[in-house]
This record gives structure tokens, sequence and C-alpha cells, in this order.
């Protein structure tokens, strides 16, 4: 029998899917994705993206 989800759960997974989105649309348009790294906002080249 499968556990049901709690509602952080399926938060969870929804943000995580909509991240994942949000990278392969930037690398398939070759856009820069800003991100925050040590307190500082920061520019990642579509081509350095996993």
């Amino acid at each position: 029998m499968k556990k049901r989800m709690t509602l952080q759960d399926k938060a969870e997974v929804a943000l995580k899917e909509a991240v994942r989105e949000v990278v392969e649309r930037h690398k398939k348009s070759g856009r820069y994705l800003a991100v925050w790294k040590n307190g500082k906002a920061v520019r990642i080249s579509p081509h350095t993206l996993k």
C-alpha cells in the first residue's frame, strides 16, 4: 500500500519540478540563470548548467 504524501511533501516535489523546468528552459534558450551564492546575486552561464 502506498503512503500518502503530506502537503509539505507535495509542495517540495512541486518546487523541485518547477526549478528543474526553469533550468532546462534557460539551457535551451541560452539565457543566463540568476541565483544567490554567498549572499550575492550571481549569473550562471547556460553552458555550465547541469
